[in-house]
């Protein structure tokens, strides 16, 4: 049972899907199929099941996962601390993302690499790609778009969820239709954002007009002004995971709309070679959907 073996079979299990797989690991689809047929006969046993939307784990996938990823935690923080990881680590990422995805990241990473100095670059995505581009940052986490210039690969999907202080008749109820959004005091949140424009977007699908609204230029402010009871708001659920548990928000149940999620991506340069500092943070931020609450795997 070789690491390279364990890894795929790892990064097939957290994808879903053989081409994701494959290139998130920088090999080609017959290589890691390889790996993977070579770790099920070491093991006698099958351990993913092909169905028409990608690879779903068997009873013994599932049962053998988290030792694999033990092992390659192991493996890694043994490596990590061998080779002494210094020097300097530029990255980039989204507003929300810095605020409410990178605090953990970053705890973890410095941890592991006290002697690493981080510099963090909070722009909005198509700036961030920019600054991969011209050689400024090492890489970012963006929201999900295409540039030939770069290579993309999907990290996690972040949902809008409709949040509303416990005593709101929204909360009380649990949920509510669409249509009530337009009785409602609707709190929005940096108009910039594409987080507004699939707000905007889909109240215009379902005909719908809040009966009024208050605009901020950031998601915790927002936040803060829901918790006073001064309207409900659509947030991203990384964002408001905290308080949900906290129970200073309530989630609302949005009844007749579809989700709204916004799904985000690792950012990096297409060519040329990358710090040892890098390699570290990459791989933390392949287990955001693990570390990070209300962070969803990316669907097939």
């Amino acid at each position: 049972m070789l690491h390279a073996q364990i890894e795929g079979f790892v990064a097939v299990a957290r994808e879903g899907n053989l081409r994701r797989a494959a290139e998130r690991l920088y090999i080609s689809q017959p290589a890691l199929t390889a790996r993977i047929q070579g770790l099920e006969r070491d093991l006698k046993t099958p351990l993913f099941r092909r169905t028409r939307t990608g690879m779903v784990l068997t009873h013994a996938g599932r049962a053998f996962l988290p030792y694999a990823e033990r092992s390659l935690e192991s493996l890694r923080g043994g490596a990590e601390l061998a080779e002494g990881v210094t020097g300097e680590l530029v990255i980039g990422s989204a507003p929300a993302v810095s605020a409410y995805v990178l605090p953990e990241l970053l705890a973890r990473y410095s941890a592991r690499h006290p002697d690493v100095r981080l510099l963090v670059r909070t722009h909005h995505s198509e700036e961030l790609v920019a600054m991969v581009v011209r050689g400024e940052i090492h890489l970012a986490v963006v929201r999900e778009l295409r540039d030939a210039r770069v290579r993309m690969r999907p990290l996690f999907e972040d949902e809008l969820v409709l949040v509303a202080r416990p005593d709101h008749p929204f909360a009380i109820a649990g949920a509510v239709d669409i249509d009530a959004i337009h009785r409602a005091q609707l709190i929005l949140f940096d108009r910039t954002s594409s987080y507004y424009d699939l707000t905007q977007a889909l109240f215009r699908s379902m005909g719908v007009v809040p009966r009024g609204v208050m605009e901020l230029d950031n998601i915790e402010a927002a936040k803060r002004m829901v918790e006073r009871g001064l309207g409900v708001a659509l947030l991203p659920g990384t964002a408001v995971a905290g308080s949900l548990e906290s129970g200073s928000l309530c989630e609302v149940r949005l009844e007749g709309a579809p989700p709204i999620r916004r799904r985000m991506a690792l950012v990096e340069r297409g060519r040329g070679s990358q710090p040892e500092t890098v390699a570290p943070y990459a791989a933390l931020l392949d287990r955001i959907p693990e570390l990070i609450p209300r962070a969803r795997a990316v669907s097939a």
